[in-house]
């Protein structure tokens, strides 16, 4: 069986195209046998080709460039994600619930944490353990005195708890947003009209808690937009 080497070479100056093709047979008449030595693999053409093309790889090169470049800019834009700032926001809630140096009407950080907490937070709160945690602090309270710092989270638990699917539902919503923000201006007014300036507002005993306010409104604004 002999074989063919054939070798071309295109128009464009860094293209090289290799190929070998083999022979085929002569098949002989219809009743007349094939021979044992013919193998029905060499009936195919076999043919081996290798391209390279420069220019496609630099292509390639460009477009991985643009896709690093792109995901870059989403993971710089991670941290003010949504679900960052419901933490944030829980979290500074939480904080002025037990911090002192303000005189802001706590009871306000109730449903403000309701429209703004986290989804794994609500959905712990109406589930088992939200209900063995609310019977629990109830029959805590019943017998004993509990604090009004303490009371408020045990009358979120107990809020989240209780209100229905439609109420819940308005989360992540823009009138929730629009609510949130009124809350979190509403605080914000009482906090520094009540420290008297701006300057006493960021002194050594109320500064924690000027700095969950301020945390609060914007990010409440940020939700907003």
């Amino acid at each position: 069986m002999k074989k063919m080497l054939t070798l071309s070479i295109s128009p464009a100056p860094q293209s090289l195209h290799i190929s070998t093709a083999r022979h085929l047979p002569v098949l002989p008449f219809r009743n007349a046998p094939l021979p044992a030595s013919t193998k029905l693999s060499t009936l195919a053409p076999s043919s081996a080709w290798i391209s390279f093309n420069p220019l496609r790889f630099s292509i390639k090169d460009k477009d991985i460039k643009k896709k690093s470049r792109g995901s870059s800019a989403v993971c710089s834009a991670a941290p003010l994600s949504p679900r960052n700032l419901q933490w944030i926001s829980a979290i500074s809630s939480a904080i002025l619930l037990f911090t002192k140096g303000t005189v802001i009407r706590k009871h306000f950080l109730v449903p403000l944490f309701a429209i703004q907490a986290p989804a794994s937070i609500i959905a712990w709160m109406k589930g088992e353990y939200g209900l063995w945690a609310a019977f629990l602090a109830l029959l805590v309270r019943l017998f004993f005195f509990i604090p009004g710092e303490l009371e408020l989270p045990f009358l979120a638990l107990l809020l989240v708890i209780v209100a229905p699917y439609q109420v819940l539902n308005i989360r992540g919503t823009q009138q929730a947003a629009i609510i949130a923000l009124v809350i979190a201006a509403y605080l914000a007014f009482q906090h520094f009209s009540g420290a008297g300036s701006l300057q006493k507002a960021f002194d050594q005993g109320s500064i924690i808690a000027t700095i969950a306010v301020v945390c609060i409104t914007v990010i409440s604004g940020l939700l907003l937009v």
